[in-house]
């Protein structure tokens, strides 16, 4: 695993967005607006500081959204946002999950989603819901594809401004 980690459980996703980079780092930070695309994580408060919290519920269980509380780990602007739970060697649970960036031209995005669970807990938190953080994350991939794209579609078939200065 990336950032340092040695993490035995973990889940990683990638796909091509057609939109450019800060469109893309614009709804990944917009956590505000995570309830409006976000299927997986449908509300999620932070300052987006290294080191603050950030305050999610977590769509694990289709009829219920967990309360989650993280800390934000890393912050590389229109590259990279990670957030987990810390912690040292002998935590019961520690996990780092990471989006990242990566420009391919003016118009087109990389998208990474990276979780990692590492800790005495990780296997039995992955053989009971293992599947159902994978189909998550591949929601949330998926959606923030959606989701800038259709941002960029709008702002490519958006008429031409018809104010004037007198």
């Amino acid at each position: 695993m990336r950032y340092g980690l040695s993490m035995p459980a973990g889940i990683h996703l990638a796909l091509d967005i057609e939109a450019p980079i800060s469109l893309v780092w614009e709804v990944v930070t917009d956590l505000p607006r995570y309830g409006e695309w976000n299927p997986f994580v449908v509300r999620a408060v932070s300052s987006l500081a290294v080191g603050d919290p950030i305050a999610m519920h977590v769509r694990v269980l289709p009829f219920f959204a967990q309360p989650q509380r993280e800390t934000i780990l890393d912050l590389a602007p229109q590259t990279r946002v990670c957030w987990g739970v810390p912690g040292h060697a002998g935590s019961p649970i520690r996990s780092r999950r990471c989006q990242e960036m990566h420009a391919d031209g003016d118009a087109r995005t990389r998208y990474v989603s990276d979780f990692a669970l590492a800790g005495w807990l990780a296997p039995v938190v992955m053989t009971i819901l293992g599947g159902r953080l994978r189909a998550g994350f591949e929601a949330m991939t998926n959606a923030v594809k959606e989701r800038a794209e259709l941002l960029q579609r709008a702002r490519v078939d958006a008429p031409p401004s018809t104010f004037s200065e007198p």
